[in-house]
């Protein structure tokens, strides 16, 4: 009877969200809101069929393991290092000045310490899932200004490691030399982290290799959930929260040959349970709790849309950015999300929080949310107002756009990333007067190399938006000179739609890529480590007698063969 009782809820749950999902997208909102009113639907706080609170929310556990596992996966360090200059000190200051203004709120209305914190804390982190989709939506996920938001967001997802790691020295009856606690709490999580990254990098990808080599996707999916699993609830151990080790264990997996396969594979996995947390999330919240506590609600709902949405601008605009990128920072944090759930939920659990703060959280969050469309739809007029002082738009845009020199339109080199390898290609170019231009990533490199005269353009070469922007399909030759192996695939594959007939060629880091490579559309791919070997070994040869013109004839009998082997589709 039990166990008909937990399918026929969690077949209703998943039904109600799947409709209230659908309705929120085609009301323009994200499908979380839809997720959270499904919840509130088949709550005991509400009218109609209760659904078993406690037998969804064991296994919304599984979503947050899910949902914590895919943000390690995902784990973008290049998206931060890019933007770093503005994003890490950015999101420190905004998380500080929100955790603050958040507190205040709360002890203002009578809160205890402990709890005003925790409150402060999950008001001050926005919601990764909401954001990417309404930059994705609106066409700026690869502009400047998205490209800043999501580092950002990346620097709030490492405070939120760290918060969870921090939370249960909070925890009621944990008095004492509360700061030697987190110290405490600190070093063990950074134990943790450095046990599992240094273990995990010898054990994970082998195991995750021979399963692969099995031929078997079921044994390969039970793996790594197995993997996942097992390193979130060994956190346990260290006194750390499952959702910090789920993390770590999506960080480990993220270092593997295997990742791509398995970030496919845990999508489905993910997406259900995550759905059966924000419905789990929904079930709590209790319409009449808020009610009560509606000027606790307007608070903290106010800092949240106003407050929050005007420290991260100014905070934004105090760096040397544009004027419109300051603005889309500022709307994109004007939200809560799945982060705050996450602490707050842990908050509750650990008794920092009582149902009726929850509850406040959890409405404050669907309502922003759900307002989130409306705050970048206002950015155009209010960029327009701004112009309008001078003066005032002088303090905010102080560096304008990107500088970006004319790029060339035809006959010219596309060089996609100018690390040291490309850099190379670029001065050879330079000296035999072939004009080229750069895509670059990392945009102070951008500024660098514009200051110089060279044309360079930032974002993502995998866009068409950006290939087109340099000219592809009229260039006599594209350089792939990226060091990582997912964004040169991308940007090869995309740099091929762009044109059938321009010459492609690839830096790839070993001989296994090659094959792949050639299927996206390679010309010629290029491992600096066969080349490197290859010219040790001419060297060689010549060192101990050989003629030259014999040793060079070896070598490139040699490297045909590697080449050939490797390549062999």
């Amino acid at each position: 009877m039990e166990e008909f009782q937990l399918l026929t809820s969690v077949a209703i749950a998943l039904g109600l969200a799947l409709a209230g999902g659908v309705l929120a997208r085609f009301a323009g909102l994200s499908p979380i809101v839809g997720y959270l009113a499904a919840g509130v639907v088949i709550s005991p706080f509400t009218p109609g069929y209760d659904a078993d609170l406690r037998s969804i929310r064991e296994l919304a556990e599984l979503g947050v393991i899910f949902l914590m596992f895919g943000v390690g996966l995902h784990f973008n360090v290049r998206d931060l290092l890019s933007v770093r200059a503005i994003a890490v000190p950015g999101a420190i200051i905004q998380v500080t000045l929100a955790t603050a203004a958040g507190a205040g709120v709360g002890l203002a209305f009578g809160l205890g310490g402990r709890e005003a914190l925790v409150l402060g804390l999950a008001m001050s982190i926005a919601s990764t899932v909401v954001l990417i989709r309404t930059l994705e939506d609106r066409g700026l996920l690869q502009s400047v200004h998205g490209r800043v938001v999501v580092g950002w967001l990346v620097a709030q997802d490492i405070i939120t490691v760290l918060v969870l790691a921090i939370l249960p020295t909070l925890e009621p009856g944990q008095d004492g030399d509360v700061p030697r606690k987190i110290a405490i709490a600190i070093l063990r999580a950074g134990v943790f982290v450095a046990v599992m990254l240094l273990v995990g990098a010898r054990l994970v990808p082998r195991l995750l290799s021979v399963i692969a080599r099995t031929g078997s996707r079921e044994l390969f999916i039970l793996a790594f959930v197995a993997g996942a699993l097992g390193i979130a609830t060994s956190a346990a151990a260290f006194g750390l929260s499952v959702a910090l080790g789920a993390f770590i264990a999506g960080v480990v997996v993220s270092e593997t040959e295997t990742s791509h396969q398995v970030a496919a594979d845990i999508v489905p996995l993910r997406d259900a349970f995550a759905v059966l947390f924000f419905v789990s999330v929904g079930m709590l919240l209790d319409p009449g709790i808020v009610a009560a506590n509606l000027g606790l609600f307007v608070a903290v709902t106010a800092v949240v849309l106003f407050a929050n949405a005007a420290i991260a601008f100014l905070t934004a605009a105090a760096f040397p950015y544009s004027g419109r990128t300051a603005l889309t920072v500022g709307a994109g944090l004007a939200q809560l999300g799945e982060f705050s759930f996450i602490i707050a939920d842990e908050s509750l659990e650990l008794g920092l929080m009582d149902s009726a703060t929850y509850n406040v959280v959890l409405a404050a969050a669907v309502v922003s949310i759900s307002l989130n469309p409306l705050a970048f739809a206002s950015l155009p007029r209010l960029e327009r107002v701004l112009r309008k002082v001078p003066l005032l738009w002088q303090l905010i845009d102080r560096q304008g756009e990107v500088p970006e020199p004319p790029l060339p339109r035809d006959g010219h080199v596309v060089i996609i990333g100018y690390g040291r390898v490309g850099e190379l290609v670029g001065h050879a170019l330079a000296q035999i007067e072939v004009p080229f231009a750069v895509v670059e990533s990392d945009l102070n490199r951008v500024r660098q190399l514009a200051a110089a005269g060279i044309a360079a353009t930032w974002g993502d070469a995998g866009r068409h938006e950006v290939l087109d922007r340099v000219h592809v399909p009229t260039a006599i030759a594209v350089v792939v000179a990226v060091p990582d192996e997912s964004t040169a695939l991308v940007a090869t594959a995309a740099a091929r739609e762009r044109s059938a007939v321009v010459p492609i060629l690839v830096r790839a880091r070993s001989g296994g890529e090659i094959a792949t490579f050639r299927v996206l559309g390679a010309s010629e791919v290029v491992v600096p480590e066969y080349e490197g070997g290859l010219e040790l070994m001419r060297q060689a040869l010549i060192a101990i007698g050989s003629a030259p013109e014999k040793a060079l004839q070896l070598s490139q009998a040699m490297r045909d063969v590697h080449y050939e082997s490797a390549g062999h589709v």
